[in-house]
């Protein structure tokens, strides 16, 4: 007899029915003297008792400011040991931290604050290209915006204040009222915002709960076998579940270090700061592991301290994993799968699983949820057949905030969430992601959804219709191609288009690709063939190569 596409994970370990702050407080009471959260760049590092008093303090500065239980604190900025203070402090006053992509610009800002109702936000004033409090200036006032917090200036001007004077603002707030903030929060309740593009044109915010990600984080640790003498290397951004879950809770929840090597990803720095602080884990999307492994001096580095990590964000070629395994001393790495809406994690593959099947798939279903593969009338298909991937459980997102028609599209009634992923699930129980229902274009682990960059194009005075695809990239994954009609009349050019872009998205969502043309291919009923566009994108493009490494 053929068995369902049907798993859930048993699992003797119960669900942590306890709120972020709570159990954060209750690890680094068992381990007061071990390594939080280190950050090599800041050159600073907070044993776990100094976490614990530090995030209170911050806490404290949020309660003082009139920070109210439920409102939401934005963060802004690329990865700082600020960011994770603010992550747990945010938590432990029950406040809904909203992350905000760094890549961000004014238009994805402005809308970002607005669908949110950011109250408090948290960034800097620069980073590399990225003037943040210029863009911040710029839009406000905000409608609800009150305060902006400035992480490493003095330069604070109206409604601003640096981070170290609203810091001392902990001081105002007295020990009863901070135990009664404290003692507030359920488990069950928004914590976090995080922005996923959607198919409409506009980003949706995926609402999650302590319960959620608490968890979630506890068992990918539990997966990656980490205890309190694990040092985890995170160079994915925190923003993203990648970072602020697989990544923060997972170690905290086991009193593991956090390492942050740096605040964007780079190779080099990366595989110093396993040298330097003896990391036991290395995270990152299959980029990342690629740029580290292609480095001159790759084999100067001494990498001997690692044993696992994780590779998620995008699929990984069967060849890359098996030299992170052995040529980065990490014959332990899991891979994850998951989507932002599901906490993320869904499935994973576990540190002891056949060759094959760590290098082949993205594991099996995870503790204490289920996983199903569907036809399109909603059936359960056979193993071995694929479907759509469905998947429920604690994971599975509240909601959209203030989107009770997406999370309607999203969740069914039996509480499943549809993830637009074709998957198969072998007779052992792993499931293999084998393509995407939606047009969902996954660029180095970023997932990008071509309406939304459609929509923005659509703006350009000189367009008449676009439409965006992916296409192969040797490096990347995918990268965006835009197929554009002009006006009748209208001269513009690749740049053109590119410079209408810059400063107004992110700088991965701006096409790599121009091509300007009459029309597209369609069906007789009016459907854009968005397939056969990518056909003949590789051939104008000369891609052959590039798909044949990404299929392969």
């Amino acid at each position: 007899m053929t068995l369902p596409s049907y798993a859930h994970g048993p699992s003797a370990i119960p669900l942590r029915g306890e709120t972020i702050g709570d159990n954060l407080d209750r690890i680094a009471a068992a381990f007061p003297s071990s390594d939080a959260v280190v950050s090599v760049a800041q050159n600073r590092r907070l044993t776990y008792a100094e976490f614990a008093a530090e995030t209170d303090r911050i806490a404290r500065a949020f309660v003082a400011s009139g920070v109210e239980h439920g409102a939401r604190v934005g963060i802004w900025s690329p990865n700082s040991i600020e960011w994770v203070i603010v992550q747990y402090a945010t938590a432990k006053i029950g406040a809904v931290l909203v992350n905000v992509n760094p890549a961000y610009r004014l238009t994805e800002l402005d809308f970002a604050l607005r669908q949110s109702g950011v109250s408090t936000l948290v960034t800097l004033d620069r980073f590399k290209t990225s003037a943040y409090l210029e863009m911040v200036r710029e839009l406000r006032p905000l409608p609800g915006l009150s305060e902006v917090i400035v992480i490493g200036t003095e330069r604070a001007g109206p409604g601003e204040v640096s981070w170290d004077v609203f810091g001392a603002r902990a001081q105002k707030c007295d020990d009863a009222s901070f135990a009664a903030r404290k003692a507030r929060p359920q488990f069950d309740e928004a914590i976090n915002i995080q922005y996923t593009s959607g198919t409409t044109g506009f980003p949706k915010g995926a609402t999650l709960s302590h319960h959620n990600i608490l968890n979630n984080g506890f068992f990918i640790g539990e997966g990656c076998r980490f205890t309190e003498a694990d040092r985890v290397c995170i160079p994915v951004p925190f923003y993203h579940c990648f970072g602020m879950v697989l990544g923060n809770l997972a170690c905290t929840t086991h009193g593991a270090a956090i390492v942050i090597p740096s605040a964007a990803f780079d190779p080099a720095l990366a595989l110093e700061a396993v040298e330097r602080e003896r990391c036991s884990a290395l995270y990152g999307v299959p980029t990342m592991f690629i740029a580290e492994l292609a480095l001159p001096n790759f084999g100067d580095y001494d990498l001997s301290s690692l044993r696992t990590g994780i590779m998620a964000g995008s699929p990984c070629p069967v060849e890359v994993m098996k030299r992170v395994q052995s040529e980065m001393h990490m014959p332990e790495v899991t891979i994850c799968y998951g989507m932002t809406e599901t906490s993320p994690v869904s499935t994973q593959t576990m540190t002891d699983d056949p060759m094959q099947k760590r290098t082949e798939t993205v594991g099996r279903v995870h503790p204490h949820i289920e996983v199903k593969i569907v036809d399109a009338d909603g059936a359960i298909v056979p193993r071995g057949t694929p479907g759509e991937l469905c998947t429920r459980g604690y994971s599975v997102m509240l909601g959209y905030w203030q989107n009770p028609t997406a999370t309607m599209g999203a969740i069914d009634a039996a509480r499943y969430m549809h993830t637009g992923d074709i998957a198969i699930m072998d007779d052992d129980g792993y499931v293999n992601i084998s393509g995407r229902i939606k047009d969902m274009v996954i660029r180095s682990g970023e997932n990008i959804y071509p309406r939304e960059i459609e929509e923005f194009l659509y703006r350009h005075p000189g367009i008449r219709d676009v439409q965006v695809i992916g296409v192969p990239d040797e490096r990347y994954g995918e990268e965006l191609c835009a197929w554009i009609i002009r006006h009748d009349g209208a001269e513009i050019t690749e740049e053109d288009i590119r410079e209408h872009c810059r400063g107004q998205i992110a700088h991965y969502k701006i096409p790599r690709y121009v091509l300007f043309v009459e029309g597209w291919p369609m069906t007789v009923s009016g459907k854009v063939q968005k397939y056969k566009m990518r056909e003949e994108s590789i051939e104008i493009l000369h891609l052959e190569a590039a798909a044949k490494i990404v299929t392969a």
